[in-house]
């Protein structure tokens, strides 16, 4: 029985790199010389350090640059509300990894209101759909890329 799986994941590896040349290009420009703005990666979360939130505002348009480039979603990033204290300014951009309970129950409902002859089952943090012909799946992962999710979504392990 043909079956992939829906999951949502950002490549780490790309957001490092871009990153890093987010950095390189801050500590370059004529406007942050001397600001000590700067990115940093801790885990699943970009931190963002400058003077002022309007330079947190530049970085923030030069980081989407940067990533939009390296092929990760903006749709991925949920950015909080910048953190202003004296001299310093501070944001945080959350990457979003995995389908959450609520998304994941929106998909199988998706799923389950097209009427297609496949079943769709919450698994962890993906959804793994599974039908008895091929071009029921291919169906569905059309259906999904049309569907205004909150989440970019990717679709492995299509097995036959």
């Amino acid at each position: 029985m043909p079956t992939f799986d829906v999951v949502s994941e950002v490549n780490l590896h790309e957001v490092n790199n871009a990153v890093d040349q987010a950095n390189r290009e801050v500590t370059t420009r004529f406007d942050f010389k001397g600001s000590g703005a700067q990115f940093a990666v801790e885990d699943d979360t970009v931190q963002l350090q400058a003077e002022s939130e309007f330079q947190l505002q530049q970085m923030m348009d030069i980081l989407q640059a940067k990533l939009a480039k390296r092929g990760v979603d903006i749709q991925s990033l949920d950015i909080q509300s910048p953190e202003v204290s004296g001299r310093q300014a501070r944001q945080s951009v959350k990457l979003k990894q995995g389908i959450d309970s609520v998304l994941a129950k929106t998909i199988v409902k998706m799923v389950k209101d097209s009427k297609l002859k496949v079943q769709a089952s919450i698994q962890g943090d993906k959804v793994r759909v599974s039908g008895a012909k091929r071009d029921d799946l291919q169906a569905v992962i059309a259906l999904l890329r049309k569907g205004e999710l909150s989440q970019p979504l990717q679709y492995e392990n299509f097995r036959d």
